[in-house]
């Protein structure tokens, strides 16, 4: 039927009056900000169906398979067998920055439209517009944007091969970008055995249009794949090295800071954060390359424990990693340095295991923390032109638990991570859609976080990026993002940010005044991270009143080409131990163990000698370093345990 007035319904379940015009922005009775929710209608049924009309009195056609929920504080309509057509979807929701995920089903009386599947997260602006189709603006994009747009691609490749839905990756038309990222509008489904082959065929016409310093290297990889032969991971390689040689190209300012506060309500601060201060800042090794943020689990002297030991632990271990970088003459893969990264975490995830058995802490007494970690590794490379950057702009995210990264700019806030929950393990399993899960009581209880399991029963999510455009990152923990505080707000500081209206400092330090105010019931962090590429943006920060005394931001600039050699060259022992003595002067005393530990398990042997090979082989062996010096008796029992070959690395008892 047609709908003769549009309407959308407030989502405050007090609201009187809920009832509003679309195009309204606040609830006229109560003022609650309406929820414009534009979904994706999937199938050939949907396409048939004329705007203006309006399915299940519920859901307004605006334009061809575009539907605005205007009821969206109702559920929306999911059966109790889920469809085959979703399970792709939720098995793919690590994916979820280039997926959308099932919204619902239609339920209406007209046969035809039982079926509808709605997706949300689609590529859909705020205004309920498509963003572009792939091809509309590749040829207008610069050189390192249309290999990174590839290279995304190409990742996809894999997993959605293995689920029957590569597919999707073939039409230009279902691929649309949102700035660098790449989003699908929707899966399709095939019995072929689809190759790389078909996808090379998919971009040939592409090569014509590409920026003329990288269309021969695409044109190469692109004969390679049509041919046949080549193996995924060689293509990868080779796009790889293409990638960073036109992202190293761009120079990259960097300026980070730092907030954590107890909150009104807790007392005591379990969170931590690199940086949190002004001395951090002047940590020229570390600052602005690193930034951390963790939320302590255990309770006073158990959380805020946790919390910090990994954050010291990490500092060393990045230190270690950055130097070794730095010494490096030749590339080092994606797949290496999230091994290294998984590594590192592995050594504080047994480091806070093992401090719980020292204690014989059990059940929800045990210490734990989540974390969320950020490292810009500068690579050197040369680039298109020729000529020797310092800096491939690489950045790698990290997060266990629920605190999460955000990539800010003035046109969207994009949410990077996935929290590790009962809500994400449903989905992933296939078993619920998101929607449906959130409505149960334990949907955001965590699954998983540093210190609750031993390392091999835990999955680190680890993901690569490339810094091309001017933007802001945002890690925080819950008490920030708790109620889509991030979404809400973001508007109200990119732009004075990027613009240099508003400093780092005192946006980390309004947002965590909004967190108090708004959700106030816990602890809070919040570390930003300035990342400029375009000169438009260089200019001078004349920074606003604050009440709080101010922080000294520090601004790196790394990748022009005439700069001078970089300070992780040239840095030496010296540094390191320094930075050592500050992980042990840390305050981390507690009280003896009540019991002996229990005896090593055979797979904590086997989970510890392979992050130790894997520590040794990456010149992190600090991590290691740091164990031995907080805690030498579970250090020297697990060491004891190991293959006489290995014990001779192991430190000498005094």
């Amino acid at each position: 039927m047609i709908s003769t007035q549009q309407i959308i319904n407030c989502l405050n379940p007090d609201c009187e009056q809920p009832i509003n015009n679309i195009g309204d922005r606040l609830c006229k009775n109560c003022q609650t900000p309406l929820v414009y929710r534009y979904l994706w209608a999937t199938g050939k049924m949907a396409e048939q169906i004329t705007p203006g009309t309006k399915i299940a009195d519920r859901y307004e056609v605006i334009t061809q398979q575009i539907w605005l929920d205007t009821q969206p504080g109702l559920a929306p309509n999911i059966p109790l067998e889920l469809p085959p057509e979703a399970i792709p979807y939720l098995k793919l929701y690590p994916e979820q920055l280039h997926i959308p995920q099932p919204y619902g089903f239609t339920d209406s009386s007209t046969a035809d439209t039982n079926d509808i599947l709605l997706l949300e997260n689609a590529p859909i602006d705020t205004a309920g517009n498509l963003y572009p189709i792939i091809t509309e603006v590749w040829e207008e994009a610069r050189a390192v944007r249309q290999a990174y747009w590839l290279w995304q691609i190409l990742q996809l490749w894999k997993p959605l091969s293995e689920l029957g839905v590569a597919a999707s990756l073939l039409s230009p038309n279902n691929l649309r970008v949102q700035g660098w990222c790449v989003r699908l509008l929707e899966l399709h489904e095939t019995t072929e055995n689809l190759t790389l082959q078909d996808l090379g065929q998919s971009w040939q016409s592409w090569v014509l249009v590409a920026k003329a310093e990288i269309a021969p290297s695409i044109g190469n990889i692109i004969q390679q794949m049509c041919r046949g032969g080549v193996d995924l991971q060689t293509i990868a390689n080779q796009l790889n090295q293409l990638l960073l040689a036109s992202a190293a190209e761009l120079p990259l300012m960097l300026t980070v800071a730092g907030v954590t506060d107890t909150g009104p309500v807790m007392k005591h601060n379990e969170d931590a954060c690199y940086p949190s201060n002004s001395s951090d800042l002047g940590d020229k090794h570390l600052s602005p390359h690193l930034s951390i943020v963790c939320d302590g689990i255990g309770g006073h002297e158990g959380g805020e424990v946790a919390s910090q030991l990994a954050v010291q632990s990490l500092k060393l271990q990045t230190r270690a990693l950055l130097n070794n970088v730095a010494e490096q003459t030749e590339i080092l893969p994606p797949d290496l340095l999230q091994q290294q990264l998984e590594a590192s975490l592995r050594v504080v995830n047994n480091m806070i295991w093992s401090r719980n058995d020292e204690q014989n802490r059990q059940g929800r007494e045990r210490m734990a923390t989540t974390l969320v970690m950020a490292i810009q590794l500068p690579q050197r490379i040369v680039t298109n032109s020729g000529w020797e950057s310092e800096n491939t702009h690489e950045l790698y995210l990290a997060n266990v638990g629920d605190s999460r990264a955000y990539w800010i700019t003035a046109n969207y806030c994009q949410l990077l991570t996935i929290d590790d929950d009962i809500a994400t393990r449903e989905v992933c399993c296939g078993q619920s859609l998101y929607r449906q899960v959130m409505q149960s009581d334990h949907a955001n209880a965590l699954t998983q976080a540093l210190g609750t399991k031993e390392a091999e029963f835990l999955n680190f999510s680890i993901k690569r990026l490339i810094l091309e455009e001017d933007g802001i990152l945002l890690l925080c923990s819950d008490g920030l993002s708790d109620h889509h505080w991030i979404e809400k707000t973001w508007q109200n500081y990119a732009v004075p940010i990027l613009t240099g209206k508003l400093t780092v400092e005192d946006a980390a330090r309004h947002w965590v005044k909004l967190a108090n105010k708004k959700n106030g019931e816990d602890n809070i962090s919040v570390v930003l991270t300035l990342c400029r590429v375009s000169q438009a943006y260089l200019v001078p920060v004349t920074p606003a009143p604050m009440v709080a005394e101010p922080t000294e931001t520090e601004e790196l600039a790394i990748a022009a080409p005439e700069a001078e050699t970089s300070e992780l060259e040239t840095s030496n022992v010296e540094s390191l131990a320094q930075s050592s003595q500050a992980l042990l002067d840390l305050d981390l005393t507690d009280k003896p163990a009540l019991n002996p530990v229990k005896e090593t398990s055979r797979s904590q042997l086997v989970v510890f000698l392979g992050g130790f090979l894997a520590l040794l082989v990456g010149s992190t062996g600090l991590g290691l370093f740091a164990w031995w010096q907080l805690q030498p008796e579970s250090f020297g029992r697990v060491c004891r345990q190991l293959p006489q070959q290995m014990q001779q690395f192991c430190p000498e008892r005094e």
